[in-house]
């Protein structure tokens, strides 16, 4: 049996990063003999507070504990066959363990965002000196493979480590999947999903969307998902929590789903994930064609692209009053997921490259 270690900061299902880039392949690797002991240092406890400001205390028994956690992996690290860390080992600036693990057993760095540029909480602004920069270059250099989510972000690794492969973030086809939904609606919604942290990429189109409302009333009405505080009156919108529970039967409930970005150093990082939800689930998608997203979208063939406020209200509105279109683009988007983003399209690479055997 493969032993294999996986080292990220949070607990299943907590992280997207985690959950779309190896939870959801934890049964196929379970079933083909790969013994997997899941490493986390932020409990749903530790949850609470971790990310709030204060609480410098807890935070720092929080830390001493992972210290202990990763130094005792450390020592154990012959016992594994792999270590598979996802981001990072430890939550600080230090790359010790990273780099520790790669002494001692074959490591597999995997990361699906411009994690090089130093980003803080807000709750822990107060600690941003203990960040590093090189943090990213440092582990990326350490490590035996790295799996990179897109060509962005494998062109950033290159520079230190010539084995990078490019694994994409993809969804499970199982999970997301149409839901039985008219395209003759009399008022067609159009639906965001994302986080609070996010919700500035929503507003990054809010001129656009006004104008829609504008021009359409009560014919077309807003839903964003994943964040239950949010309010924009003028769209009649009020925010909802994401809930992986009720996910499903929100989405259903989407008739055009949008991904705006701006163009910069992060947001061409990024690994669609919006998009492909919105794909897999039968939804037609519009997007900014940042980074990956030029790739996984392929404009008016599987969904539309949009740059300037005019774009997005043109290409939105050909969606309210075409529902032939929005059919066409919504069926051509799943069978692009199932090829090429799918769980099912993936799982094999995956299994073969912990096993060391794809070359």
């Amino acid at each position: 049996m493969t032993k294999l270690l996986f080292q990220a900061l949070h607990r299943p299902d907590r992280s997207p990063s985690q959950r779309y880039r190896f939870d959801q392949f934890l049964p196929y690797l379970n079933a083909a003999g790969v013994g997997v002991e899941y490493s986390y240092l932020i409990s749903e406890q530790a949850d609470k507070y971790f990310y709030s400001s204060g609480f410098y205390l807890k935070k720092m028994g929080l830390l001493a504990k992972s210290m202990l956690t990763r130094l005792n992996e450390w020592r154990r690290a012959k016992n594994y066959d792999v270590c598979l860390i996802q981001r990072e080992s430890f939550m600080l600036g230090t790359s010790i363990f990273e780099r520790a693990m790669g002494r001692n057993t074959r490591t597999i760095f995997d990361f699906d965002d411009a994690i090089w540029q130093t980003v803080v909480s807000e709750g822990n602004k107060a600690l941003s000196f203990l960040k590093n920069g090189k943090k990213t270059e440092e582990i990326i250099r350490a490590s035996g493979e790295i799996w990179a989510g897109n060509e962005y972000l494998a062109d950033y690794a290159r520079q230190f480590n010539p084995n990078t492969q490019i694994i994409p973030t993809v969804v499970d086809t199982n999970f997301y999947k149409a839901v039985a939904k008219s395209y003759e609606k009399a008022q067609i919604c159009i639906g965001w999903s994302g986080s609070f942290s996010t919700v500035a990429h929503f507003e990054h189109i809010l001129p656009a969307l006004l104008a829609l409302k504008q021009k359409y009333g009560d014919r077309i009405c807003f839903k964003l998902i994943g964040d239950a505080n949010y309010r924009q009156t003028e769209l009649s919108l009020q925010g909802i929590a994401w809930q992986k529970n009720t996910e499903i039967e929100e989405l259903a409930g989407i008739d055009i789903g949008i991904m705006p970005l701006p163009d910069d150093e992060w947001t061409r990082g990024k690994c669609g994930l919006k998009s492909l939800v919105y794909m897999s689930s039968f939804i037609p998608t519009v997007v900014s064609p940042v980074g990956v997203n030029a790739r996984i979208v392929q404009d008016n063939e599987n969904g539309f692209w949009a740059t300037t406020k005019e774009e997005w209200v043109e290409k939105i509105s050909i969606l309210v009053e075409n529902p032939q279109i929005r059919t066409r683009l919504a069926q051509a988007a799943r069978q692009t997921v199932e090829q090429m983003y799918s769980v099912e399209a993936w799982q094999e690479t995956v299994l073969q490259r912990i096993l060391g055997t794809k070359n």
